[in-house]
Order: structure tokens, then sequence, then C-alpha cells
């Protein structure tokens, strides 16, 4: 297990999050933008904390330019959320695979997230939340954004799925 990163003034450990994990909304405007389009733009997302993760933000699909994205017929399934479905996102000549996914039939616990869309950072151009710039969270699996006000260390790289 790692030592957890003692948070600053104004920073959330992600060694704080709880399992099963948390769903709250975040009041802060979330963006994500690819090939030079904003392609989600919302107020009114959710975050989703979980133990040892940055938090994943969802984006009520009013707010992501759905025009851009086409459905896969790749699913995962989440112990807590429930089936995800995933998107590929295309704008103009660029394409990324599997760079959204959602939960459109998610557990009573996460009902509210139903159809809400969340990106990988590493998938898309830029993530933001405020007006600071995501950093992707390690590896291809979990998906959360890395802002200045969490610390970890997080999982998602080489030698923590054990955590």
């Amino acid at each position: 297990m790692p030592t957890p990163t003692e948070p600053g003034p104004g920073q959330e450990s992600v060694w704080d999050y709880p399992r099963p994990p948390a769903l709250e909304s975040e009041e802060r405007r979330i963006r994500v933008v690819f090939n030079d389009v904003t392609i989600a733009d919302t107020t009114e997302a959710f975050r989703v904390l979980e133990t040892s993760h940055p938090p994943a933000y969802y984006v009520p699909p009013a707010d992501v330019a759905m025009e851009h994205l086409e459905q896969e017929s790749r699913t995962t399934m989440c112990e807590f959320k429930g089936r995800a479905i995933y998107y590929t996102v295309t704008v103009g000549d660029r394409s990324s695979r599997s760079a959204a996914w959602a939960y459109p039939r998610p557990t009573d616990r996460f009902a509210a997230l139903e159809d809400h869309i969340t990106f990988y950072a590493s998938k898309v151009d830029a993530c933001y939340v405020g007006e600071e710039q995501a950093h992707a969270q390690e590896g291809d699996f979990y998906g959360g954004w890395i802002t200045d006000d969490v610390v970890g260390p997080f999982k998602g790289g080489p030698g923590t799925m054990g955590w």
C-alpha cells in the first residue's frame, strides 16, 4: 500500500475518498476539447470519488455535442455503477476510439449518472475543471482527471493494480 501524500490547503487526498465510491454534484465548469472544438461544456456535472482515484467528471448529455460521438459495441461492467458503453469521438478528420463512456442504466446508487458522459483526458486534447486543464490519470482503465486540488499517489500506473 502506498503512502498517501498529505494534502495542503485547498487540496483533498484521493485516499480520503470512499469505497464504494461517492457521487457529488460539481459546480465548477467542466469542458472537453477535441480537434479545436468544445465537445462538452457544463456547470451541472457530477464527479465520482473513489479511493486512490482522481475524480471522473460526468457531463449531462444535453451539454455534450453528441453529433461528435458514435457509440461502439464495446461494453464493460463496473461493480458499483453498472454496465458502461463507449463512444468514439470524431471532429473533422480526427477520431479517438473509446474516448468517452456512459452508464445508460446505472445502479440505483448512481441513478443520477444515467446517460451522463465522461471522457478520458488522455484521449482528447484538453479537459478543464474550472479554468485549470486537467491531466490524465496514468493508464487507460480508470479515466480520472488530475488537478492541483487533488493529491495521490494515484492508482492506474504500472504496479498499482493491487492497491
